[in-house]
């Protein structure tokens, strides 16, 4: 599982770590806005697990495990398998003694975040790239049968840290980026549907300035795959104003069970 040194100072560089310890800084200091949500992500892969019944479950996004019907995954399947960039040292604690929990560190890219940083990492202000056509996106491909695949609030996180360090090292439209981000996601959509699976995403963020005024801006940028099952709701994400100088933030969501 654990990732060699010289990867791990990868991901420092490109700001993996700050953004899991943000994530659960978020969870703490919302008060209780995030539990709404958590309970709409359990509740609906419970769902799941009664209609597949699965052996076997992979998880891509694991994280913190906050909106994981965990307690559930282990007593109904044989085998569950945690997959995410990066475990929080709290995390591997946690799930450390359940023998059919698989803790697994990869880039469920299928490796964009390497090839991003051997094609940009060593570039400066004076040499910026002029182009993303020679970055390769791949798709996912995990070790063996997956069985039953859960994509959990990750699909429109999978582009955010790569387009940040990409902006700070290019020249490109945004027009550009627009379609790197749109492949991106149709890759993971594609992985998806090779498999039984649940997919949870935001679609949307709604921000509330002060004076009450709304911006909505779309984050998904592709088509869904159908589903048999869809529910959606809204995910109060920081609503202290601590992100955007008072403003609310809101993200609209949607669930599909393929």
């Amino acid at each position: 599982m654990t990732q060699s040194v010289s990867y791990r100072r990868m991901l420092s560089k490109m700001r993996y770590y700050s953004y899991q310890n943000g994530l659960i800084y978020h969870h703490v200091n919302q008060e209780g806005g995030w539990e709404s949500h958590q309970e709409h992500c359990r509740s609906f892969i419970i769902k799941a697990l009664e209609l597949y019944k699965p052996e076997k479950i992979t998880v891509l996004g694991s994280g913190w495990l906050l909106d994981l019907p965990f307690a559930e995954l282990i007593e109904r399947t044989g085998r569950v398998c945690l997959i995410d960039i990066i475990h929080p040292p709290d995390v591997i604690s946690q799930v450390g003694s359940y023998k059919n929990v698989e803790l697994i560190e990869q880039d469920v890219t299928g490796g964009l975040i390497e090839e991003v940083w051997q094609k940009t990492g060593k570039l400066s202000v004076f040499k910026k790239l002029k182009s993303l056509e020679n970055i390769i996106i791949p798709e996912f491909k995990p070790d063996g049968d997956p069985g039953m695949v859960i994509s959990l609030n990750i699909l429109t996180q999978l582009e955010s840290l790569l387009l940040d360090f990409l902006k700070k090292r290019s020249k490109i439209k945004e027009e550009e980026f627009n379609l790197f981000r749109a492949e991106i996601q149709r890759k993971h959509i594609d992985f998806l549907r090779k498999h039984r699976s649940v997919l949870i995403t935001d679609y949307a963020e709604v921000i509330t300035n002060k004076s009450g005024s709304v911006k909505t801006i779309p984050t998904l940028v592709t088509n869904l795959p159908p589903g048999q099952f869809t529910e959606k709701w809204t995910w109060n994400f920081d609503q202290t104003g601590a992100d955007l100088y008072n403003s609310r933030t809101q993200f609209k969501i949607v669930a599909l069970i393929t």
